[in-house]
């Protein structure tokens, strides 16, 4: 594992796509119990190199009823974007993933974590890379579906403050979904 993310970590292959340069970021062990799979690091992650270092990260971890210690021990959690690098911004906020990262480490990654009881899939980049034809129309549908993808997956939308009006529009994501996530997550970590 170790050789395997200094590969990662030294990675150029889209170097020629990214203005602000490349800095894989990736939080990996082979004792990993969960794996959370995002979209892409963000600025601020770019610049500290430190997964989740916003304010999604402060409420994927409120989502996950887990603190700061355990959210960045990679022996319990695997954080593992998309895309390993920020892709820089566009029009409407941070530009999609680079196609690159998660075909070249992906796979080579999560077989050497054999001790992941759970996937998390956040955001639909995600969703539609690891369940395919098996994700349903929409993100909202895919999640509110949750439970068709255990035990295995568990879909999310990103825990981005711009995802707050989402939040508000689907009630039932803090009323039904985010208590199985925590359940889930603290049976895992107990």
């Amino acid at each position: 594992m170790d050789k395997l993310l200094r590969q990662v970590r030294n990675c150029k292959e889209c170097q020629q796509y990214l203005k602000d340069g490349v800095n894989p970021i990736i939080a990996a062990s082979p004792k990993s119990k969960l794996i959370i799979i995002g979209q892409a690091p963000g600025r601020i992650v770019h610049n500290t190199g430190i997964p989740w270092n916003d304010k999604s990260g402060d409420n994927l971890r409120d989502w996950l009823g887990v603190d700061k210690p355990t959210f960045y021990n990679a022996d319990i959690i695997a954080l593992m974007p998309m895309g390993f690098c920020y892709p820089g911004t566009g029009k409407t906020g941070d530009l999609p993933p680079r196609p690159e990262c998660a075909p070249l480490w992906h796979e080579k990654l999560l077989a050497l974590m054999p001790n992941a009881k759970l996937v998390l899939l956040i955001g639909q980049y995600a969703q539609n890379y690891y369940l395919g034809d098996k994700a349903k129309i929409t993100l909202t549908e895919t999640v509110h579906h949750f439970k068709n993808y255990l035990p295995k997956y568990f879909p999310l939308p990103h825990p981005s403050p711009r995802n707050n009006i989402w939040q508000a529009k689907n009630a039932w994501f803090g009323q039904k979904v985010l208590p199985q996530l925590k359940k889930e997550v603290q049976n895992i970590l107990s």
